[in-house]
């Protein structure tokens, strides 16, 4: 059995080949700090976060597409992986994605974390290349394509040609800076103190990056920070727009520095084809016509834009043969084995 894995830094999904995808769940893990023993992963301990006592800790292990806390990322994939792979006789090879911009060590943790659980071997593949290929883009071919993968970790841009990265940028934090903006706009206006969580069900509910063509409510529910006593207000999505427009531009500002150090020929296909975009923060309301107005090119949104990066690392798994037989038939997008 061989499994694809997208470690994600707010979600983590499994696909295994033939099966499809068959586990998707934050990438929370909930701790007790004095007996030093793991109470919950995934959606158990992300019910948790910020309703736990002084000596429970809920937290997500990962910070910017990286490992943060490599003990609990191993305790984590360990319980997600036994949820799919009960045997131990038959040890799995994985194929997992990695940020653009990682130094050797973050990889290096990454393929600890993964080794821990007891498989066979690990390939590693670039987030903007599986998500390109969740897509139904074609990257092994001599032409170029765009793709944006924006999650909650990191926003990676990359052009894509012969199944390799010519140009790519990664923009850190992009959808927890979103949270945070949301936090600081709800305590400024109406002086309500929010937590992480409200304000990213906030975000996925009303969120937009562009001027929101009609306004939707959501209650978002607090302390408030001068009398401290329970209060809520109901947020409109333009001023969610107003919290977060910002930070979503900045993600334009990476694609626009990265088609600025495009090859001409490679331009020339992006301006034929356009640009895909994909990730869980893609879905806000107004990504694609953002960047479209911006880049002056069509911009489109890829099917099952959240699933792209464990669909295309599925797919990579088809690559593994050529790369332990050291094929030079086909060009492989997997990166060096471990």
């Amino acid at each position: 059995m061989d499994i694809a894995l997208d470690l994600g830094t707010c979600n983590t999904r499994i696909y295994v080949n033939e099966k499809g995808k068959v586990l998707d769940e934050p990438s929370v893990i909930t701790y007790d700090a004095i007996e030093n023993e793991i109470l919950a992963a995934g959606k158990e301990a992300y019910r948790m976060l910020g309703k736990t006592p002084t000596r429970i800790h809920a937290v997500y292990p990962l910070e910017g597409g990286v490992i943060a806390e490599l003990d609990l990322v191993e305790e984590m994939i360990s319980i997600f992986l036994s949820n799919v792979s009960n045997s131990k006789v038959i040890m799995p090879r994985v194929v997992a994605c990695i940020p653009g911009e990682i130094t050797e060590v973050e990889k290096r943790a990454v393929v600890n974390a993964i080794s821990s659980f007891g498989v066979r071997r690990v390939y590693l593949i670039e987030s903007a290349k599986a998500a390109a290929m969740g897509a139904g883009l074609d990257i092994t071919s001599p032409h170029g394509c765009m793709i944006v993968d924006i999650g909650g970790g990191t926003a990676d841009i990359a052009v894509l040609s012969l199944g390799g990265v010519s140009v790519s940028k990664t923009i850190k934090e992009v959808g927890k800076q979103m949270d945070e903006e949301i936090i600081k706009y709800v305590r400024r206006k109406y002086s309500l103190i929010i937590g992480n969580t409200t304000a990213e069900q906030c975000k996925m509910a009303i969120g937009c990056v562009v001027p929101p063509s009609e306004e939707k409510i959501f209650r978002v529910k607090g302390r408030d920070s001068m009398r401290g006593l329970p209060r809520y207000v109901d947020m409109k999505s333009s001023e969610v727009y107003e919290a977060i427009g910002e930070t979503a531009f900045s993600v334009v500002k990476g694609i626009m520095e990265v088609l600025e150090k495009t090859p001409p020929e490679l331009i020339g296909d992006i301006y034929t084809d356009g640009i895909t975009i994909s990730g869980g923060l893609a879905q806000l309301e107004g990504f694609c016509q953002l960047i479209s107005h911006f880049t002056k090119l069509q911009v489109h949104l890829a099917q099952d834009a959240s699933d792209c990066v464990v669909k295309g690392c599925g797919i990579a798994i088809d690559y593994i043969s050529d790369a332990e037989n050291n094929s030079l038939a086909n060009v492989n997008p997997l990166l060096a084995a471990y």
